[in-house]
């Protein structure tokens, strides 16, 4: 167990943004494999911009890492178009 004030203040800290990193990942995840379950082209086509959105703001935030935003923005793009 942490003996200072502070490293304990600091493992409250890391809890705390590891439980709000994981449910932003989740949660992404989720609609990427909602929007791979789509069948029709114009609702993907709509989907598709909210989809950049939170893929490249999950990036910025530093939860997944920004290559891994590329390849998942190049596939949901290559699903859409094959459609």
């Amino acid at each position: 167990m942490a003996n200072h004030k502070s490293s304990i203040k600091r493992i409250r800290q890391s809890n705390a943004k590891r439980l709000h990193n994981r449910y932003y990942a989740k949660t992404m995840r989720n609609a990427v494999r909602k929007f791979k379950s789509l069948t029709d082209k114009a609702e993907a086509e709509a989907k598709l911009p909210a989809m950049y959105a939170m893929i490249d703001k999950v990036a910025k935030r530093g939860i997944i890492h920004k290559n891994k935003a590329g390849n998942l923005k190049s596939k949901i793009t290559r699903f859409s178009a094959s459609l």
